[in-house]
């Protein structure tokens, strides 16, 4: 790097330095009582009225304008370099925007904590963290208000809060239709995940989540007498070839390295224990760590399906949904966030993570815009428990939150 690249690089490091080594008390005070606010009042995908409205008044209060989304759940707001809501003044504000993504909606299972802010609406939780993720963004939202009004924000930001991450395939295809990425260089996000230590955030290169599909396997056949099998579709053995030899026979026409695995959850079929059955259902998820496998991941699982239920004289019927791509973090935005931990908190505070086999529709908007996801951390310091994301027990240390909203903060003045 050249003395004038060295120099302007310090220069924005002694500024990410300067900011208070901790959120002032009264806002991460609002920050934890609005997390739990949330908490209480789960609403699924495309219906998160109440929680976004609590966002849009939260930022209006800050002197912002939200704009909320054409659904008319979850909403995006800018941050100019000057503090008003337009793109800002100066060579900065022709930048392109650095976008901070949250996701806002939560799961249809209930929750199980004995917590005073345990959720009040029967059989939906926040049990993945999208209420920690939207507070994270809103706080580093406020912060940086505040430092564009002193002329302290180096290029102007988006907050993005985003419906239905958890309904395939996703909210995030209709938020980058509806126009969310106009403008944005750069997109950024985070989860939380139960094996990390709160004050520190996991970060991989390249792929960090897996790809994942519904599929959904009707099959039929001519019934009949359990005494008679031969004179029938025996639909039941047919269902089960199904069932343990599609992935076998998957896991021997792509190279075993991508990872495509499906897996059953539902499977129906008969009444009587004395009749084979005409109609058998069954549906699972199809997943996938290698991007371009799961671009073939359509063809190759209808081939498998129509030769093992031809095989065994069933007509079958696919319907095989589209879920999302893999998370993959490109190189600068991940350096970027590791700027942004270890300049904040350190070295010790940033850990590699491996690819989960989880999928997150943040990677659509990667298809798009170059970003990267960050793993937070929100295990308590100490915990030995093994604790996992969609369990109605989960919880969080909030200290997570201060974490968050640091790395996003140091994040948005670094880029």
């Amino acid at each position: 790097m050249s003395p004038e690249t060295d120099s302007v690089i310090a220069t924005v490091e002694a500024e990410v330095l300067a900011l208070p080594g901790k959120l002032p008390d009264e806002l991460r005070t609002e920050l934890i009582a609005f997390r739990r606010d949330i908490h209480m009042h789960p609403e699924l995908g495309n219906r998160e009225f109440r929680t976004t409205a609590a966002i849009k008044a939260r930022l209006e209060q800050a002197g912002l304008e939200p704009r909320v989304l054409p659904g008319g759940t979850g909403l995006i707001c800018d941050i100019s370099t000057d503090g008003g809501t337009g793109a800002g003044t100066g060579d900065a504000a022709a930048l392109p925007m650095l976008a901070l993504r949250a996701d806002i909606d939560a799961l249809p299972i209930p929750d199980t904590k004995s917590v005073p802010y345990r959720s009040t609406v029967p059989d939906r939780a926040h049990a993945c963290g999208h209420d920690v993720h939207t507070t994270v963004v809103l706080g580093a939202g406020l912060v940086l208000a505040e430092l564009a009004r002193e002329g302290r924000l180096p290029r102007p930001v988006r907050l993005l809060f985003q419906p239905a991450e958890e309904v395939l395939p996703g909210g995030a295809p209709d938020a980058v239709e509806a126009g969310v990425l106009d403008g944005v260089g750069r997109i950024l996000a985070l989860h939380c995940d139960p094996k990390v230590d709160v004050g520190r955030i996991g970060l991989r290169i390249g792929a960090i989540t897996s790809a994942c599909d519904r599929l959904e396997v009707s099959l039929d056949g001519a019934g009949g007498h359990t005494a008679r099998p031969h004179l029938t579709t025996d639909l039941v053995t047919a269902t089960a070839k199904v069932i343990t030899e599609v992935p076998a026979v998957l896991s021997r026409r792509v190279d075993t390295r991508s990872g495509l695995a499906v897996t059953w959850g539902r499977v129906e079929s008969g009444h009587a224990c004395n009749v084979i059955p005409q109609h058998a259902e069954l549906s699972g998820t199809v997943r996938c760590l290698d991007l371009p496998a799961w671009r073939e991941a359509p063809d190759l699982v209808h081939a498998a399906v129509d030769e093992i239920a031809t095989l065994h004289g069933a007509k079958s019927e696919i319907n095989y949904v589209r879920g999302v791509p893999p998370v993959v973090n490109e190189e600068s935005s991940v350096e970027l966030l590791r700027r942004a931990m270890e300049t904040r908190r350190g070295s010790y505070a940033v850990e590699g993570t491996e690819q989960s086999l989880g999928g997150e529709d943040f990677s659509w908007y990667l298809e798009h815009v170059p970003g990267a996801m960050a793993r937070l951390g929100v295990r308590r310091v100490g915990d030995t428990a093994r604790r996992d994301l969609h369990c109605g027990d989960f919880d969080v240390d909030e200290g997570a939150i201060e974490v968050g909203v640091e790395l996003f903060t140091a994040a948005a003045l670094l880029d």
